[in-house]
């Protein structure tokens, strides 16, 4: 559950209630924002009650900082905190025998915070269709469950540092994936502001960061790499951030032994295991994969009826 502050919970406030809470802390969490965090919660709450199934409880506290950056920045470190995907304990066996981590890392139909089974949810009553972006009006189905190119439904994947890093068999409930568009927002507008910063280097003069010229004949260079393999170094570079997210590439290091020096140096590109990876991220159940058709020519029939109205 989103509460509002914490002895009082978000359902109690009304619109006066809201409307003070956003002149306060965050200033791009915005009344607009709050009504659709509203909705997302009451929405998981009715579907709890009328299908009897367990919903997420996420216990987000906008921070009332005076300064909006400062605010701002404690936000985007909270909704961090709360869209990790759940770990499981560092004593289960299916850890460290098996490799999986994260405990709900399962399907693309199942929320990798909290276990909630998203493809009840879509069934039920699509809240990702409900809840929209309060500047564009585009809803969290269009944004995020919609291949942007095709327009055919297609379920958001989690990544396992949320906005980066390696994509996940698993999802956002309704609830969380708003909490994800807020701070994509977020992070949007605070490196907007970073960028627009003139005195970024002053300021860590200011912290205590010295600034020493030196002169480049005085730069001596012990990488052994020759000059014509210095060129390469970013591609190597990458290839070493890359194999740590895929088992597909490989970078094989032979030794001299009487050196000790890196003689030679194989990558290995699997397009077997790429493919395997690949398949298993994106391809949903087949009957999830159904119900993502049936809800995506919801959302066509809706659209096409009203652009009826409004030749009419």
């Amino acid at each position: 559950m989103i509460n509002f502050s914490r002895p009082q919970q978000q359902q109690h406030l009304n619109e006066a209630q809201l409307a003070t809470l956003a002149m306060q802390g965050n200033d791009q969490l915005t009344q607009a924002a709050l009504q659709e965090m509203l909705m997302a919660q009451q929405g998981m709450q009715e579907v709890a009650a009328a299908q009897n199934i367990e919903v997420p409880k996420v216990n987000f506290y906008p921070s009332r900082h005076p300064d909006p950056r400062k605010a701002r920045r404690k936000d985007i470190k909270q909704a961090y905190k709360l869209l990790q995907p759940a770990k499981r304990s560092v004593f289960n066996p299916m850890r460290w025998l098996f490799g999986r981590k994260y405990r709900y890392a399962k399907d693309t139909g199942t929320c990798v915070v909290d276990g909630c089974n998203c493809a009840n949810l879509i069934q039920h009553d699509n809240l990702y269709m409900k809840i929209s972006d309060e500047e564009t009006g585009r809803s969290l189905w269009e944004m995020y469950w919609q291949n942007p190119v095709t327009g055919q439904p297609e379920a958001f994947i989690a990544q396992d540092k949320v906005t980066s890093g390696r994509k996940l068999k698993g999802t956002y409930c309704p609830e969380h994936m708003h909490l994800y568009h807020l701070l994509v927002k977020w992070e949007a507008e605070e490196d907007k502001q970073n960028e627009m910063n003139p005195s970024r280097l002053r300021d860590k003069v200011k912290r205590g960061v010295s600034i020493v010229t030196v002169p480049i004949s005085s730069v001596k260079k012990n990488d052994p790499t020759p000059a014509m393999l210095q060129k390469y170094e970013p591609f190597f570079a990458e290839l070493e951030r890359d194999a740590g997210k895929t088992k597909g590439i490989n970078i094989l290091h032979y030794a001299n032994p009487a050196t000790g020096q890196n003689d030679i140096t194989m990558v290995v590109f699997d397009l077997r295991i790429f493919q395997m990876e690949l398949q298993q991220m994106n391809m949903p159940t087949q009957a999830f994969q159904e119900l993502l058709n049936t809800e995506n020519a919801k959302v066509q029939q809706n659209i096409d009826v009203g652009l009826t109205t409004g030749d009419a």
